[in-house]
């Protein structure tokens, strides 16, 4: 009842704060942070938002102000939609639709965030059955060729394989897309018969196009892009076709478009996008070596202060549909979430206010065990200077030992303390070194944060 009470007064507080329902355009949220899009800025009181019991912090993102809450963000999301009126999680579509203005390169990250975002618990789910299977293994309890290791690990790769499928789904209930025909389109993308079509001899045409020949297995731009269109065409065709026979033209009209669009131009475009960031991304880190890793542990705490860190998702799943394991975004990531539980620590430590000391506690619990750092970086570090300092050093001397040693994320196998099983292969070094990486980054930052951090008056 109390937690019930808690969030009551959060989410009235909160919508009266951002200018009630008639000021909200949009509103959505992601794991650790509420997302307004707003009308009117000047109707927005960010001071007194601040002070609500549960907010972390606050940022603007161009017109749209993130709220910081912690895990317990989708509790408080579904009290404010209730108690405001408001429609769970508006598309993307009809934002746009609303004003034309807001369209920008930001909202292309949040869209394919968007469709990425809701699949994380299968990828986790799947990353972690990898673990348990290489952890089976190397006990001698799940020898390597016995049916059952061959069935999990079918089990474990079908999420990835099937990924189109899944993106579509997430894709269409981000964009407004009619959700069958999306599910329907990109399962063609890995329909068996088209892709031994495709890798035969003899070359497959539609409708005398050529089609392209590709393998859209593990891939996310092709159903996203395909999707996106899917959305104009079929709102195109609902527009012209008489109502009588609505219900029936519009799914074949928009399919028989769709098709040739598909094959011979969205999904190879998708292909050529996707395999160009990973390419751009593996030349940086090629070139970078080992300080590709230890600048992005660096500056990963102010890309989640910008929220920008979302937008490396594409990038990590890239980095597995193509070479099967990750050695740069989730390495540096989980780097720099274990520097921000460790500069936490150091400040709850040195604090003499035992507010502060609660707080940072609390907060290097969070990170250290869930992976969840918005409280640690709004609620301690970003507050206090010096402790993101700390943890920005530590995190490049634990990222750069990591990219010395060439240690690589296997398998998703969630976040906090649990997720470096991800690291364990057969070659236990692997695991070996990343654990050395962390402690390191973390002994910095703490030290760090004791040496430099200093008690400020509250405001």
């Amino acid at each position: 009842m109390a937690k019930e009470n808690k969030y009551e007064a959060l989410a009235t507080n909160i919508l009266r704060l951002v200018g009630e329902k008639d000021n909200i355009s949009s509103f959505t949220h992601c794991m650790t942070r509420l997302r307004f899009n707003v009308k009117d800025k000047g109707l927005v009181n960010v001071p007194e938002i601040e002070k609500i019991s549960g907010v972390v912090g606050t940022q603007w993102a161009n017109d749209q102000l993130q709220i910081i809450i912690g895990q317990a963000v989708g509790d408080a999301y579904n009290l404010i939609c209730e108690k405001g009126g408001l429609k769970k999680e508006s598309t993307i579509e009809e934002n746009l639709d609303k004003d034309k203005k807001k369209f920008s390169v930001l909202t292309v990250f949040e869209g394919i965030t968007g469709c990425i975002v809701p699949l994380i618990p299968v990828f986790l789910a799947s990353g972690l059955l990898k673990v348990l299977i290489v952890l089976a293994n190397l006990a001698g309890i799940l020898p390597a060729d016995s049916s059952t290791y061959q069935v999990l690990t079918y089990a474990s790769d079908a999420p990835l394989y099937f990924m189109p499928i899944l993106v579509g789904y997430t894709a269409a209930k981000k964009f407004g897309a009619e959700i069958s025909l999306s599910m329907g389109l990109t399962a063609l993308l890995v329909f068996p018969n088209l892709m031994t079509a495709l890798g035969g001899d003899k070359a497959v045409t539609l409708f005398g196009l050529p089609v392209y020949s590709a393998t859209y297995t593990n891939m996310i731009f092709p159903s996203i892009m395909v999707v996106f269109v899917l959305r104009y065409v079929e709102r195109f065709f609902k527009k012209i076709m008489p109502e009588i026979i609505r219900v029936m033209m519009v799914p074949l009209c928009t399919m028989l478009v769709m098709l040739p669009l598909t094959l011979c131009l969205i999904a190879p475009a998708g292909i050529v996008l996707g395999n160009g960031i990973t390419w751009v991304v593996e030349a940086v880190y090629n070139h970078a070596g080992f300080l590709g890793v230890g600048l992005l542990s660096a500056l990963y705490p102010l890309l989640i202060i910008t929220g920008m860190h979302s937008t490396l998702a594409p990038v990590c799943i890239a980095f597995f549909t193509k070479l099967g394991f990750d050695p740069l975004i989730i390495p540096a990531c989980y780097i720099a979430n274990f520097n921000q539980a460790a500069a936490a620590f150091g400040v709850a430590i040195k604090t003499k206010d035992k507010n502060a000391k609660g707080i940072a506690s609390s907060a290097a619990i969070t990170a250290f065990l869930a992976g969840v750092t918005e409280p640690a970086l709004f609620g301690v570090t970003f507050r206090y200077k010096t402790p993101l300092i700390a943890s920005i050093i530590g995190g490049f001397a634990g990222g750069c030992y990591v990219g010395i040693m060439g240690s690589k994320l296997v398998a998703m196998s969630g976040l906090g303390v649990f997720a470096l099983a991800g690291f364990l292969s057969s070659d236990i070094m692997n695991f070996v070194h990343y654990i050395i990486g962390t402690v390191l980054g973390m002994i910095v930052t703490f030290v760090i944060t004791l040496v430099t951090f200093k008690e400020v008056k509250n405001n």
